[in-house]
């Protein structure tokens, strides 16, 4: 496979297609250029954050002995400046993107864009990267949840309301249970290079926990989402895989097995926005 396929780690992409597909159907009618611009910016800012935390990790010598996927810098099979430069390209892409969005929608937009570079980039890069400390899951439940679902909706309707915020509630949920469990697989290496993530923070036991109730915790959000409309309680079929994921992080799988666990949650994420968007469309 090509190696830049591997380093934009493909399997995490589903959390930046769920929110934009949630806010777009959830739209009465849809502005499809403004969808298709929505969609750039999130997905290509995730891929820009999956190789920046590449470059970052492997020139601060953070990746060497990683379970997941294979890291580009750590790994040898691409430089650090390419990777770097691979990074600010996708980041680029997103800029444009988002400057042509808030040209037919509000210059507001870039303001978000910035900051949400701001925060791709300040997650493992600088000199004190935020995700060191423990804040990566709350940037991404901010960003690839309330953001990314609500500017979706926003840039179709131009205005916000208390049912785009539920129904980014557990799209930014998922988000966050794809880092924790990422988080898990990796805590023992983090540990060892003073990489301070939260789940090194609250320790193993606790972060199962956390993935648990964070999993869980979508599964009822999506549900009451039936408030909303009523076609919204079709997540339920979501249940089954929500238990599985649950019940193989609480029953203690390590890493190998917490591969298949991200891949899966990443899966639950874009099945249940899936309903969702089809509960709006019915």
């Amino acid at each position: 496979m090509n190696k830049w396929i591997i380093g934009a780690r493909v399997r995490t992409l589903p959390a930046a297609i769920a929110p934009v597909l949630v806010g777009t159907v959830y739209a009465n009618s849809i502005n499809w250029i403004n969808a298709a611009l929505a969609l750039i910016v999130s997905l290509f800012l995730q891929i820009a954050v999956n190789y920046a935390n590449d470059y970052s990790d492997g020139v601060k010598g953070s990746d060497t002995n990683r379970v997941g996927p294979i890291r580009l810098v750590a790994s040898g099979l691409a430089s650090a400046k390419s990777v770097k430069n691979a990074s600010f390209l996708s980041f680029i892409i997103a800029a444009i993107s988002g400057v042509f969005l808030a040209i037919n929608v509000s210059y507001w937009l870039v303001a978000v864009g910035a900051i949400s570079i701001w925060a791709a980039w300040g997650y493992t890069g600088g000199k004190k990267p935020y995700g060191y400390f423990g804040f990566g899951e709350i940037s991404v439940f901010v960003f690839f949840g309330l953001v990314a679902t609500i500017g979706s909706y926003y840039v179709q309707t131009q205005q916000i309301n208390w049912q785009i915020i539920l129904l980014s509630l557990p799209i930014g949920t998922l988000s966050c249970a794809i880092l924790s469990v990422n988080n898990l697989r990796d805590l023992p290496e983090d540990a060892k290079v003073g990489k301070r993530t939260f789940a090194v923070q609250i320790g193993e036991k606790n972060t199962r926990k956390f993935f648990v109730f964070l999993v869980t915790s979508s599964q009822v959000l999506a549900i009451s989402a039936g408030f909303i409309n009523k076609f919204a309680f079709l997540t339920a079929l979501c249940l089954p895989l929500t238990f599985q994921v649950a019940k193989r992080v609480s029953g203690g799988a390590v890493g190998p097995e917490l591969i298949l666990v991200l891949k899966k949650t990443a899966n639950l994420q874009l099945f249940m926005s899936i309903l969702l968007a089809c509960a709006f469309v019915i």
